[in-house]
């Protein structure tokens, strides 16, 4: 099967590449000696985390429950669900811990931690830090923070934290200097517990800028990414690998012709409407158009409006497309964990235009 006889607009994910990104990643980890807990909120794939454990110790990181029975029904049981548990959630993780999973949880509120820890087969229970980001998460000085270990009691099993304001940096040295902040409000965190007399096993930060650029990971037992699996715009933006480093694409048919754009039938439902790349030094407005080899032949073309089905794409006008209606094109996303997320399955190639495999995804929460 050519990519030509797949259903628009579709996924596209290029095994080579994801591949090369899952190599460079494993390198940038092995280098700390910390076993890297990949992620899965974008991929979302037995497939692909069976390629990204590979020569991995640990398990797994996932953002909704569905993933988590998911994997866990495929023999991927050591599983860290990376969202605040809630009391209805708590009850379908034990029904799956009870099935057979090992799900860890998280936590930063005192009165949830209690619970926990009254109950009879609590999962092992992590304490969410804020390391800067200003989401989720007690401070590392926080007296809050002592309070919910003891309120766990048994179920206290380390902290984490995420560096979502990496996302912000705009060099190398930025992320670096994230990274040992994260690095260094987490390990706070840990040294406070163990002076109050806890135990602290897991010591968990992570996010693909600072997991590729750190310079050190003293202190920490695992680290966590997930997004450079696939890349997208605006993670080459600010430097966590280069543009011929995004996997996944979107391929679109054009539905109509105009002079200097054309009409696509891949719209934001199909790509997304994430901006971020509004932000970033480069604007690829909703996304960089390829063509249908995945090969930058079109120079600055990008999709400039997104409707609910439609996209309209403009032509850079030193590399004018001429494409008839029909004609395929690929678009690289701003922002993949968004775009992947409409769709049911990747259409796998290995550097070309044959579709070498059909991968399912889990969605939903």
């Amino acid at each position: 099967m050519k990519l030509r006889d797949l259903p628009t607009p579709c996924l596209v994910l290029d095994r080579q590449i994801l591949l090369r990104n899952l190599a460079t990643m494993a390198e940038a980890v092995a280098r700390h000696g910390v076993p890297l807990r990949p992620h899965m909120k974008t991929a979302k794939s037995v497939e692909v985390a069976r390629l990204a454990l590979a020569g991995q110790p640990g398990g797994i990181t996932v953002s909704t429950l569905a993933e988590a029975e998911y994997f866990a029904s495929h023999g991927l049981t050591d599983i860290l669900y990376a969202v605040g548990i809630t009391p209805a959630r708590l009850d379908q993780v034990a029904r799956l811990n009870a099935a057979g999973a090992q799900i860890i949880v998280l936590t930063d509120d005192p009165a949830m931690a209690a619970r926990i820890g009254a109950m009879e087969n609590a999962p092992r229970t992590l304490i969410e830090v804020d390391s800067g980001e200003g989401r989720g998460g007690v401070g590392p000085e926080d007296a809050a923070l002592i309070q919910i270990a003891t309120h766990l009691g048994g179920a206290f099993a380390g902290v984490m934290t995420h560096a979502g304001h990496s996302y912000a940096g705009r060099s190398i040295a930025e992320m670096r200097a994230i990274a040992e902040g994260e690095r260094a409000a987490i390990t706070r965190a840990a040294g406070r517990l163990r002076e109050a007399g806890h135990d602290v096993p897991i010591v968990s930060m992570g996010s693909s800028p600072t997991a590729r650029h750190a310079a050190h990971l003293d202190g920490i037992t695992e680290i966590r990414a997930g997004v450079y699996m696939f890349g997208d715009l605006f993670q080459a933006e600010i430097g966590t690998h280069g543009l011929a480093d995004i996997a996944v694409t979107v391929l679109t048919s054009v539905i109509g012709r105009r002079p200097g754009r054309l009409l696509v039938d891949a719209g934001g439902l199909a790509l997304s409407k994430d901006r971020s790349t509004e932000a970033a030094p480069r604007d690829y407005g909703f996304g960089l158009v390829l063509d249908a080899a995945g090969r930058p032949s079109h120079g600055d073309a990008i999709m400039r409006r997104a409707y609910q089905e439609h996209g309209v794409v403009e032509f850079d006008p030193a590399h004018p497309i001429d494409l008839p209606v029909g004609g395929l094109l690929r678009i690289a996303p701003n922002h993949t964990c968004m775009t992947v997320a409409a769709h049911d399955r990747y259409y796998v190639v290995e550097g070309g235009e044959e579709v070498v495999a059909m991968w399912t995804r889990v969605n939903g929460w």
